[in-house]
């Protein structure tokens, strides 16, 4: 019967690698463009990166936006060994009944670059051993059944059924290719942690229950040392019931009746393409948990050597071959299929721009169209060699439209002119307060009403600021103070700034107040919601003569 399944599976990889030998393209098929992918294709990129693809399509930025790439649902099968103090069974040694060296994998997996990807990959399976050479079966051992083996032989036996959930780094090796467009073959490597649980069985009791006799293991005539003679004797001697609980070790967790141990795994692999969408994999992955109980046995001893006591860690080795396929609409291949050089070659075969305007130069600027990223300079204007006009102090308004062609960082941000706002100096300061203070109680306190939900101003307000204007006229080193009521929802707050940005657009636009001479002030909580105040400033009083509107999605026009 296991024969049979090695052959079976034997049969499936050589079918499978031979049409994947005839089935792989040559990198310049259907919608690729020398193996890799439209670059101008915006429907490709996340909407977190549009912005840099706007630039790049753009001629503003060099480097096109990373593409989304598919994810890669695979399934595998192979063989299970356990590396520690029983020796493992495998295709290459007789098997005594039954076989037990099969497992199952299922596995997401995502690319997050050209090189490293992530997998989340599930394990079932199961894996057997046993000893064709004697020990001392009670040495190290206080528990049944070894206790009955006190002073004699015994052939350590298991069978293991192991889970395994880990999460791995994977690092592609082979995609950065020069002379070719894209990967036939991905070699990679890998690295995880995890959590793992087994349950361990030992077929040490016949089927009516009693124990094995091993007093008859070796001695005919050819003693222990003959591996072939004693393999065929044990089995004849197991039935493989495997129903003897193995040792574990009592401080550890445990799930679903087995050992839970944290774990560790790492292994080396390789896929072969078979279509856009499927490929084969081979790969051959160790996993660690720092546990010597796995195979049932915590000593590793010589035959018939008790003081042989040397604890070591089982490890497990997962062979496996498995069948990949790339999901996901609107996406690239995974990207450890893609060459990170499709780009710069593409771009030199087939520019994205075409090479008949790297001739021509429509602003006259002297930096070709093809490669020039501010395409609309005004005649006459200085350029960098990237066709924009200097902008000499960074700070974001060119030289040829910069009213303050120096503004210092410490002035900046500047207004649409360039001109920066910066404190006066100390001695100004100084001076400002020596002059004589003038009194504005000339201009009174004020109260305009506005109708509910609304930010026009009604006549009689209009004919009310117009008595304030002519008083603030008459006080010209006076400020006013313009006060919108209303802090409650995010509606009231506003309508408040809206009603004040009312009032001062009338005192400057229809009055002619110059803007500064007002202190913008809204969300007061203490006034009637629908209406402004207003107020001469206090001495000294200084504040914003504008501010951003506080939600401006509920703003009325």
């Amino acid at each position: 019967m296991a024969s049979k399944k090695y052959l079976l599976l034997t049969a499936f990889v050589t079918l499978i690698s031979s049409f994947g030998v005839k089935a792989q393209d040559n990198g310049n098929s259907g919608m690729y463009r020398g193996g890799g992918y439209d670059f101008s294709d915006t429907t490709l990129i996340p909407e977190k990166r549009l912005p840099q693809q706007k630039d790049f399509l753009n001629n503003q930025y060099d480097f096109p936006a990373q593409p989304r790439n598919q994810w890669e649902v695979g399934v595998s099968g192979g063989l299970l060994n356990v590396s520690g103090d029983v020796k493992s069974r495998s295709i290459f040694n007789k098997a005594i009944k039954p076989m037990n060296t099969m497992a199952f994998g299922l596995s997401v997996r995502k690319a997050w670059g050209y090189v490293i990807s992530t997998r989340l990959q599930l394990i079932h399976g199961s894996a057997s051993g046993y000893n064709y050479s004697a020990a001392g079966g009670y040495v190290g051992h206080t528990t049944s059944p070894w206790t009955a083996y006190q002073g004699k032989n015994v052939y350590y036996n298991y069978k293991t059924t192991v889970n395994e959930l880990s999460i791995q780094m994977i690092a592609a090796l082979n995609n950065l290719k020069f002379h070719r467009a894209r990967n036939k073959v991905s070699y990679y490597a890998m690295l995880g942690v995890g959590a793992m649980s087994y349950n361990t069985k030992l077929d040490m009791r016949d089927k009516s229950g009693a124990l094995y006799n091993f007093d008859q293991i070796g001695t005919g005539g050819s003693g222990y040392d003959n591996r072939k003679e004693i393999t065929k004797e044990l089995k004849s001697m197991y039935d493989g019931t495997y129903e003897t609980d193995a040792e574990a070790a009592g401080n550890r967790g445990k799930l679903a009746g087995g050992t839970l141990r944290g774990m560790y795994t790492f292994g080396l692999g390789g896929q072969i393409r078979l279509s856009q969408k499927l490929s084969l994999q081979i790969e051959d992955k160790i996993t660690g948990a720092s546990d010597d109980l796995i195979d049932g046995q915590r000593w590793q001893e010589w035959p018939l050597a008790s003081s042989a006591l040397t604890p070591q860690y089982d490890l497990i080795n997962y062979f496996s071959v498995g069948l990949n396929v790339n999901l996901g609409a609107k996406s690239v291949d995974p990207l450890w299929w893609m060459n990170p050089l499709d780009y710069s070659y593409n771009e030199v075969k087939h520019p994205k721009v075409p090479t008949s305007n790297c001739d021509k130069d429509a602003d006259g600027d002297g930096i070709s169209d093809c490669f020039d990223r501010c395409p609309n300079t005004p005649g006459g204007v200085s350029v960098d060699s990237h066709g924009c006009p200097f902008d000499t102090d960074g700070d974001g308004v060119a030289d040829y439209k910069d009213k303050q062609l120096i503004t210092p960082t410490e002035c900046q941000p500047v207004d649409a002119d360039g001109v920066g706002k910066c404190p006066d100096p100390e001695c100004c300061t100084r001076m400002k307060n020596m002059e004589p203070k003038q009194e504005c109680g000339s201009i009174p306190n004020g109260s305009i009403p506005f109708s509910a939900g609304s930010p026009k101003l009604n006549p009689s307000a209009s004919n009310q600021l117009n008595s304030l204007s002519n008083t603030m006229r008459a006080n010209p080193n006076c400020k006013v103070v313009i006060i919108g009521n209303g802090s409650g929802s995010k509606v009231e707050q506003q309508r408040s700034w809206d009603r004040v940005n009312s009032v001062i657009n009338y005192m400057v636009e229809k009055q002619s107040i110059d803007r500064e001479r007002f202190i913008f002030q809204y969300g007061n909580a203490t006034g009637d919601s629908n209406s402004v105040d207003y107020r001469a400033a206090s001495p000294g009083e200084e504040g914003p003569s504008n501010l951003p509107p506080p939600h401006p999605n509920l703003q009325k026009k």
